[in-house]
């Protein structure tokens, strides 16, 4: 029994020693709701088309928690949506790759893994072959479940705080295009349980919650978009805070003459690519504020 205690220990270091940062996935409920419509499992693969890792056919929503080591932590938890038309998740560039930035600053991060339109072996193929049409309604059905796995990750990870090491009243949300959708929806429709104490919709796609009155419950929002966004989506991101500032809650936006859609953490030498340590710089600042 000794030697097996000691053999396990040893494993349990080696294992334990190299890794910063904590990855656990984490199913969002019991048994999913409204899932009769997928088929077959989730598909992890390089996307020629995005020119990244993609995550499609979610059906399951779980969250994968990255934690900073304890000494480092700060107390502060985000929840990360990454984007991908609601048919794939760039769980690259606009999830892990952001959660362990934020790992290095002492900010615990939650990648959510939101459900997305049911597909087969390569979304993001089946998402271009469509119609402009086909495809909008395709993610206007998807729309609010995805909402719906937004607000159930912030109840989670408000309910497990502890477990986390975070502070159940200083966790945000942060998504990117069609992440950020599932983003404003969290602000528009959460209460006390899954309300972010902050949102950042990343060159947001706002237009299934445009014509939504907002909220008086609001939290403040940091906001990022470049003018030359392909998909025509900035002035998504100059209305959303337009609507804050007549809301007279506090926000931030940064609106890129260049950077495209769907930057995330990839460097393309433009000013877009210090968007994060804007953001950075913004956390801190409403960390002070909000002790």
């Amino acid at each position: 029994m000794r030697r097996f205690l000691t053999t396990l220990t040893a494993v349990l270091i080696t294992l334990w020693l190299p890794v910063t940062l904590a990855a656990e996935a984490i199913p969002l409920y019991e048994i999913p709701p409204d899932t009769d419509q997928w088929t077959g499992p989730e598909h992890a693969y390089f996307s020629e088309i995005f020119r990244t890792d993609v995550v499609t056919n979610v059906s399951t929503p779980t969250i994968t928690a990255f934690l900073p080591p304890a000494a480092d932590a700060n107390g502060i938890g985000v929840v990360i949506a990454p984007g991908g038309g609601f048919h794939a998740l760039s769980i690259n560039s606009e999830g892990n790759d952001v959660a362990k930035w934020l790992n290095d600053r002492g900010v615990a991060a939650f990648v959510l893994r939101y459900r997305l339109v049911p597909s087969g072996e390569d979304g993001v193929e089946e998402m271009i072959s469509k119609s402009q049409e086909e495809s909008f309604k395709a993610m206007s059905q998807i729309v609010p479940l995805a909402g719906a796995d937004g607000l159930r990750a912030m109840a989670l990870v408000r309910k497990r705080a502890t477990t986390f090491n975070v502070d159940p009243n200083r966790i945000g949300f942060m998504g990117f295009s069609a992440g950020g959708a599932v983003t404003v929806h969290v602000a528009y429709h959460s209460d006390s349980q899954s309300r972010p104490a902050f949102v950042a919709p990343i060159y947001t796609a706002n237009r299934w919650l445009a014509d939504t009155a907002l909220p008086n419950t609001v939290p403040p929002a940091f906001i990022v978009a470049a003018t030359d966004d392909q998909l025509g989506l900035a002035i998504d991101s100059v209305n959303l805070y337009t609507q804050w500032l007549h809301a007279k809650v506090p926000a931030e936006l940064h609106m890129y003459s260049y950077g495209g859609h769907g930057f995330g953490m990839r460097k393309q030498n433009l000013p877009s690519d210090s968007w994060i340590e804007r953001f950075g710089d913004w956390l801190d600042n409403w960390a002070t504020k909000n002790p």
